[in-house]
C-alpha cells in the first residue's frame, strides 16, 4: 500500500510538472494568473472590489488620475492637469488622441457620460461608494475640456477620480456588463465561468506592453494557487496565505493597503447596544488570531493604515480580555437587551487567506462570551447584497466580514463610507456625526487631518460599529520567468503593462 501510494504521488508531480512544462514552452508573451476567486461580474463601476479590479483596472479600463503608490497623490492619466476654478468645480483637461476599443474617441462628453452612468442611480455603482453621497455634474467646455462641479467643496476631487473608470459611450446605463470597453492597453477576449481573457489592444495611446495576452483563472485553495506557479501552470497568484509563502525566490511579503474588520449592523438588536458591540471588541483572543495572518501583520484601532491623512497613530487597538466582554453581555441581557437573539456572522469565500478560519474562531470566541453567533460563508455575488446598502430587508442582527482598502491617500476614501448615515457601507445614523464629517471633508491641511483623526477616535470609543481586525501584509508568488513585484495598489490592481518577460 505504501508503494502504491508513493508511485500515485510521484505520478501526480510528473503531470503537474509535465503541464507546467508545455505551458511554458507554448507561453511565449502570453501570461496565466490565478486569482482566489471569480468575479461577480466585469463591471467597470465595480473596480473597488478585488476580484474586478485586478482584472480591468489599468489592463481594460482606465481612470482619469492614477495615485502615486510611494506619495498618496493623483498623477496624470487619462486627464493632464486640472485646477480648481471656485469652490466646487474643477476644470479637467483630457489626454489628445485617444480612442476606445470599439473606435469611439474619448473625449469631453465621453467622460461626461462615465461620470454620469456612475453617479446617475440606473446602476449599482460600488466605485461610487468612494464619493459618498455626493452629486457631481460633468459639463463638457471643448473637446477636451470639462468642468466637474461637486454639491459640496471637495478639495481632493482629482485623488477620487482615479476610482472613475472611463468607458465607452457605447455602454449601457442601467446594467452591469461583462464586455467592458475602455481605453486601456488590454481589451476584453472572453469570460466564462471558468477563465477570463484578453488580448493586447494594438491602438493603446501609451506606451506598448511587452504582454500580448493574459488569462485569468481563479482557485480557491492557496495551496493550490501556489503550486499551479510553482510547477509553471501559472505564472502569477496575487495572494496566498502566509504557510504558503515558503520561496523566498518566488514569494513576495508587502504591506498592502488593507484593513481586515468585522461591520456591526448596529441597527439591529442586541447589535444596537453599545455594551454589545463593545464585547464583541473585547472577545477576540487578537495574538492567536494573528497566527492565521501572518507574524508581520499590524492591529489595526481603525479603518485606514498608517501614512494615510488621517490615521491616527495614538488611537489604541482593542484588547483582549474575555471577562470582560462577558461581563458587558450579561450587563446588556439584565437591562432586558435580547442577547441571546441569533447574530448571523456573514463571511466571504477566497476574501482573503484563511478568511474562513479566521471566521471560525472568532464565532467561537463571541459564542463563548455569550452571544448566539452563526457563522454562514457566501461566494462574492451574494456577499455584496449584505455589503451595500439598500441592505436585504429580511436581514437580522450581522455581522460581515470586510477588507477595506484605502491606497489612495486620504481618509475621505473611508471615512463617509462607513460612519456617515449615507454611506454606502454604513450602518450608522447619526446627524451630529454627519455633520463633523462634512465639515472635515471640506477642510484642508492641518484642520483636515485633525478633523480625521477626531472622527476615528469617536467610531472607536463612542460609536462601535466595527471591529478593526488587522492592517494586512500581502503574499504573492510570481513565476521565475516574471521581471514584477508587488505593491502597496496590488491588491486594487495588476497592471499587465508593468510586467515584463525574463530573457
Amino acid at each position: 500500500m505504501k508503494t502504491r501510494h508513493s508511485i500515485a504521488v510521484i505520478a501526480m508531480a510528473l503531470m503537474a510538472t509535465t503541464s507546467g512544462m508545455a505551458y511554458g514552452q507554448e507561453a511565449g508573451k502570453a501570461i496565466k494568473i490565478v486569482l482566489p476567486e471569480q468575479p461577480a461580474n466585469l463591471e467597470p463601476c465595480g473596480t473597488i472590489i478585488t476580484n474586478v479590479g485586478q482584472i480591468l483596472s489599468q489592463n481594460v479600463t482606465e481612470a482619469l488620475t492614477v495615485i502615486d503608490a510611494a506619495t498618496g497623490l493623483p498623477q496624470p492619466k487619462l486627464a493632464t492637469e486640472w485646477a480648481r476654478t471656485d469652490d466646487m468645480t474643477w476644470r479637467i483637461k483630457l489626454r489628445p488622441g485617444v480612442k476606445f476599443q470599439d473606435g469611439t474617441a474619448m473625449d469631453a462628453k465621453a467622460v461626461a457620460f462615465s461620470i454620469k452612468r456612475m453617479t446617475g442611480g440606473a446602476l449599482t455603482c460600488n466605485n461610487m461608494a468612494k464619493f459618498g453621497d455626493r452629486k457631481l455634474e460633468a459639463t463638457p467646455v471643448d473637446d477636451l475640456t470639462l468642468d466637474i462641479r461637486s454639491d459640496r467643496p471637495e478639495p481632493i476631487l482629482p485623488t477620487l477620480l482615479s476610482v472613475v473608470m472611463v468607458v465607452s459611450p457605447n455602454t449601457p446605463v442601467d446594467k452591469p456588463v461583462n464586455d467592458p470597453v475602455g481605453t486601456g492597453p488590454f481589451k476584453l477576449a472572453s469570460f466564462d465561468t471558468q477563465t477570463v481573457t484578453m488580448d493586447r489592444f494594438d491602438g493603446y495611446w501609451g506606451e506598448k506592453p511587452e504582454i500580448e495576452k493574459a488569462t485569468y483563472v481563479w482557485r480557491s485553495e492557496s495551496s493550490i494557487r501556489a503550486a499551479m506557479v510553482e510547477t509553471g501552470e501559472a505564472d502569477l497568484t496575487p495572494s496566498i496565505a502566509t504557510q504558503d509563502a515558503t520561496n523566498p525566490e518566488t514569494d513576495f511579503s508587502y504591506l498592502n493597503s488593507e484593513t481586515t474588520a468585522m461591520r456591526i449592523d448596529m441597527s439591529k438588536p442586541p447589535l444596537d447596544d453599545l455594551r454589545v458591540r463593545k464585547a464583541l471588541n473585547l472577545a477576540i483572543d487578537w495574538d492567536g488570531l494573528k497566527a492565521l495572518f501572518g507574524v508581520d501583520v499590524k492591529r489595526a484601532s481603525q479603518m485606514v493604515v498608517p501614512g494615510i491623512n488621517g490615521h491616527d497613530d495614538s488611537l489604541q487597538a482593542w484588547e483582549y480580555d474575555p471577562d470582560k466582554a462577558a461581563e458587558l453581555v450579561a450587563e446588556a441581557k439584565a437591562a432586558g437587551v435580547p442577547v441571546d437573539t441569533e447574530i448571523v456572522l456573514i463571511g466571504r469565500n477566497g476574501i482573503y487567506p484563511n478568511g474562513g478560519e479566521a471566521m471560525e474562531a472568532m464565532a467561537a470566541m463571541w459564542q463563548a462570551a455569550g452571544l448566539n453567533v452563526k457563522l454562514t460563508m457566501l461566494d462574492v455575488a451574494d456577499w455584496i447584497r449584505y455589503l451595500q446598502k439598500p441592505y436585504p430587508e429580511e436581514r437580522g442582527a450581522t455581522l460581515l466580514q470586510m477588507m477595506h482598502d484605502n491606497n489612495k491617500g486620504d481618509a475621505a476614501f473611508t471615512i463617509p463610507i462607513f460612519y456617515r448615515s449615507t454611506g454606502q457601507y454604513s450602518t450608522v445614523s447619526d446627524p451630529a456625526l454627519d455633520a463633523e464629517i462634512d465639515k472635515a471633508l471640506a477642510a484642508t491641511g492641518e484642520d483636515r487631518m485633525k478633523a480625521f483623526k477626531a472622527i476615528f477616535t469617536k467610531a472607536r470609543t463612542d460609536v462601535v460599529s466595527d471591529i478593526p481586525m488587522f492592517h494586512m501584509i500581502g503574499y504573492t508568488r510570481v513565476g521565475k520567468r516574471l521581471d514584477w513585484k508587488p505593491d502597496i495598489t496590488t491588491n486594487s490592481e495588476i497592471p499587465l503593462a508593468h510586467i515584463r518577460i525574463r530573457d
